[in-house]
């Protein structure tokens, strides 16, 4: 069984950092060998480079501001995003981006923090983790702004239409693919499209423990997602994309480790 990475999970969340040995045993189990927290806000980017330093063989992380929490980015958070991102379990900035769906920042805001996170990335010659949801002409306009700038870019999570899809790939972007691929409902473009992804741009994430895959079975008394279940995303993936599992499998470790410098 090929070892899978798991590029984006939420591991400071309360409901999976209870049971932590519990979920990262799960994981093992699984052939999850790897997971990247993902760093949302100062004080989340800290505690997961905390959680990294008691499973420095098995975890590593992202550091950044999210755009739901853009409105925190203050005169001092460049420099402590900086800070942070020197110690060596640190892989990406990010998780940075845009987000119009819910606004729980003003667009203003979102953009500066964008533009200082691609900045810094830019700087330190680090991949740059996005997050982008309704707001995908104005990310991408930026984005391609800073694009030669810019190394490893990943969008994760992708769940957008075909248009968006190829402009990123067009800017030479990472694609990563959650449990949404497995969601009957709000899925079902993302198994057409799935297929046009490069084999050497897909990136395997949970986004735990969130988007709980809607067609595992059993389904965890609990409902919560966590790296365990990625495998299941593969092969849904595979599935979607006419490709063996463990062919896909190879390729996303590859890919894995070449994004974040393994």
């Amino acid at each position: 069984m090929t070892e899978i990475i798991d590029i984006g999970v939420n591991l400071t969340n309360k409901s999976l950092l209870a049971d932590i040995e519990a979920v990262l045993q799960r994981a093992a189990n699984a052939g999850v060998t790897q997971m990247v927290i993902t760093g949302t806000t100062l004080a989340e980017s800290t505690r997961a480079i905390e959680l990294c330093a008691n499973h420095p063989q098995t975890l590593l992380s992202t550091c950044g501001i999210h755009p739901h929490h853009a409105s925190d980015w203050g005169t001092d958070s460049y420099r402590q995003l900086r800070d942070m991102a020197a110690q060596p379990c640190v892989r990406a900035i990010g998780e940075t981006g845009l987000d119009f769906n819910r606004n729980f920042s003003p667009a203003a805001a979102q953009e500066l923090a964008f533009e200082q996170q691609m900045e810094l990335a830019a700087e330190l010659q680090m991949p740059l983790f996005c997050h982008q949801r309704d707001a995908h002409d104005q990310f991408s306009s930026m984005l391609r702004d800073r694009r030669t700038s810019l190394g490893r870019v990943v969008v994760h999570c992708f769940t957008d239409t075909r248009e968006a899809l190829m402009d990123y790939l067009d800017l030479d972007c990472y694609i990563g693919v959650t449990g949404w691929i497995c969601d009957e409902r709000r899925g079902l473009e993302l198994r057409e499209l799935v297929s046009l992804i490069p084999q050497d741009r897909i990136l395997l994430e949970t986004d735990a423990p969130y988007l709980l895959p809607r067609n595992l079975d059993p389904k965890p008394a609990s409902r919560i997602n966590e790296p365990a279940y990625l495998r299941h995303i593969l092969d849904e993936i595979a599935l979607c994309r006419n490709q063996p599992s463990e062919s896909l499998a190879l390729a996303c470790l590859h890919n894995s480790r070449t994004f974040f410098a393994l």
